[in-house]
């Protein structure tokens, strides 16, 4: 008989649920650089044509998206070359919304990473660690960006150590923010 994969493997990839991250797009969605990134102009209407029918346009860093290692890389891979296997894994999700809540600038650290640990069991390899900030909820309004009168912008994200973290000592395949 053929060996299968370890227990903890197949647990790792078994899905108890699925989790849905993305916000529906609208021309007056946030976005990084604070102008409109996200068009639709409507080229078929059902009432005069039969079907509806949008031409989009959008800046790849609109919405919920993969940051792509050839974002910030000369030579990294772009999403077309990222097998679709590598983007299916098992979801860890860091809840640091009450401190978020209080501090815009909060960051997912590694004593966050080490709670989790400890109350769930180790990071399983090819794992999403995802912070939950509540930040979400801010997506329609001014606080989404929060810039500062020097147009510094202020909303939670991952401390740079904790990310160092799920490098070095774990198998984690990425990260996301909510």
């Amino acid at each position: 008989t053929a060996a299968g994969p370890a227990a903890s493997e197949t647990q790792a990839r078994v899905l108890s649920k699925v989790e849905d991250m993305t916000h529906e797009l609208t021309e007056d969605f946030p976005t990084f650089f604070g102008q409109q990134q996200f068009f639709m102009d409507k080229k078929f209407d059902f009432a005069k044509d039969g079907f509806n029918l949008y031409e989009l346009r959008v800046n790849e860093h609109t919405g919920t998206h993969v940051d792509a290692p050839l974002h910030f890389s000369a030579d990294g891979r772009s999403v077309a070359e990222i097998p679709l296997a590598d983007l299916v894994g098992p979801l860890c999700i860091v809840d640091i919304r009450e401190r978020a809540a209080g501090d815009a600038d909060a960051q997912v650290t590694p004593d966050d990473l080490k709670a989790w640990i400890a109350a769930h069991g180790p990071i399983p390899a090819g794992a999403c660690v995802a912070m939950n900030s509540g930040w979400s909820a801010h997506v329609k309004g001014p606080k989404f960006r929060n810039a500062d009168a020097e147009g510094k912008m202020h909303f939670p994200g991952f401390h740079i150590e904790a990310t160092r973290m799920l490098l070095e000592e774990t198998q984690a395949a990425g990260i996301a923010v909510d």
